[in-house]
């Protein structure tokens, strides 16, 4: 992988891992016009995703810390609810991991056509929740936490956009606007950091091919998720309050229609 290979992969990483188009659908659709083969990369996966945790970090530090100075209050507040609720929300995607992790690795490797159609769903589902008006409620709760895990679940499907299929649950569970799209981004960090910690571990053991990869293009993609990541984040934050994700509805379905037709063409 060349440097600028690299920095286009990270920048799509950190982009689309918080605007609602999917960034594993994307990092494939960049991967193949490459001619980059993902299983052999693994390492660079590692690090961009690991770069987007650290932007999460960086936007939403004043979130993280309201959380860690009321959890250690030792007391069941509104910060020992909202852990408990990101906790509830990573039952879903931990059953995932743990039981069909092999099932889902076998779907990354299937080619474009089930992230196009996947990317079609996910147009479907951004649509809908801009459409459809529920009561606004003040608080999340337990049951919307389980309900928005599940949408996270589902959105390990490459083309089914993580941030886009959680907030729009939200969004259609009502749930407010001003503070889903913080919830959305800081439940994926311990799922994301777990992946990272495994597939090193795997790594070092050489159970899994880590690739031959210049150590220039992993810093390189590492800055450029970084980087372009902390922007996606602010500006996605503010989409939400908005709610203008219908735009990015309309992106979807052009980018799914124009991968499928990639995929029949190859």
């Amino acid at each position: 992988m060349e440097w600028f290979e690299a920095l286009i992969l990270g920048l799509i990483q950190g982009l689309t891992e918080y605007l609602p188009v999917s960034s594993s659908g994307h990092l494939a659709i960049g991967s193949a016009l490459f001619g980059v083969n993902g299983e052999e990369n693994l390492a660079f996966t590692v690090v961009v995703h690991v770069a987007t945790v650290f932007s999460t970090l960086v936007v939403l530090w004043r979130e993280i810390e309201w959380i860690f100075r009321g959890l250690f209050k030792w007391k069941m507040n509104a910060e020992t609810r909202y852990v408990i609720n990101i906790l509830i929300s990573m039952i879903p995607i931990g059953i995932i991991g743990v039981f069909f992790k092999e099932e889902v690795e076998a779907v990354f490797g299937s080619g474009l056509v089930i992230v196009g159609c996947c990317l079609l769903i996910t147009a479907l589902l951004l649509t809908f929740s801009y459409y459809y008006r529920p009561r606004q409620k003040k608080e999340l709760s337990k049951k919307d936490a389980f309900i928005i895990g599940l949408a996270q679940a589902c959105a390990v499907l490459p083309g089914l956009s993580r941030s886009g299929s959680t907030i729009a649950t939200g969004l259609l569970l009502g749930d407010n606007k001003a503070k889903l799209a913080q919830f959305s981004f800081l439940m994926v960090i311990p799922p994301i950091l777990g992946e990272a910690l495994l597939d090193g571990v795997k790594m070092m053991k050489g159970e899994a091919i880590a690739g031959d990869i210049p150590t220039l293009s992993l810093i390189v993609g590492f800055l450029a998720a970084f980087v372009s990541g902390c922007l996606a984040c602010k500006w996605m934050i503010n989409i939400v309050k908005k709610g203008k994700l219908i735009y990015f509805g309309i992106y979807c379905a052009i980018a799914g229609v124009v991968t499928l037709a990639l995929s029949l063409i190859n």
